[in-house]
């Protein structure tokens, strides 16, 4: 009688335990971090052979971010390949600054690429320097399209001479 008795208290204490522990198996998932907001204030039109102030303000979920990671990456229309990476110092309230020249007329382009809790933001702006010749520049979008164009183009040659080979050595292989 005392193992019948045992075994009705025993059983539901059991069932009670198990579901104490997929209650604890349900809690809620870490929230992934907000893209930072990323305000670009330099000026989009600059003087030529003076110190130019490159300015991102950065906010995540509403608030400043005051740790996050701000690389000012600087180019002339067209070459990119020549451009400068520099570093975005904290100033105050979530508002970083790197400093650069320009020394002749042309458009710019800078990215200012910034990394807060983890998550990547590059927003991107076109600064004029003195009076370039607007004539003379290729806005970077349509350059950027046409090499992306290019890049489709070879990948869809290298494929079609794949299949060819492929069909070269199956031939070969039925002789």
């Amino acid at each position: 009688m005392k193992k019948w008795l045992f075994a009705l208290i025993a059983v539901p204490a059991l069932l009670v335990g198990c579901g104490e522990k997929n209650e604890q198996a349900a809690l809620p998932e870490p929230e992934v971090p907000e893209i930072p907001e990323v305000e670009i204030l330099t000026p989009k039109e600059v003087a030529l052979n003076e110190t130019i102030e490159l300015v991102a303000h950065v906010e995540q979920g509403g608030e400043n971010v005051d740790d996050a990671i701000v690389k000012f990456e600087v180019w002339e229309s067209g070459k990119r390949d020549e451009g400068q990476m520099l570093d975005g110092k904290l100033d105050k309230d979530g508002v970083y600054k790197a400093t650069t020249t320009f020394d002749h007329d042309g458009v710019y382009y800078m990215y200012a690429h910034t990394t807060a809790n983890g998550v990547h933001n590059m927003p991107k702006q076109q600064i004029i320097a003195g009076s370039p010749d607007m004539t003379q520049v290729l806005p970077e979008d349509e350059k950027d399209n046409s090499m992306d164009h290019n890049m489709m183009e070879h990948n869809h040659d290298t494929t079609d001479k794949d299949e060819h080979g492929e069909q070269e050595k199956d031939e070969k292989n039925h002789h």
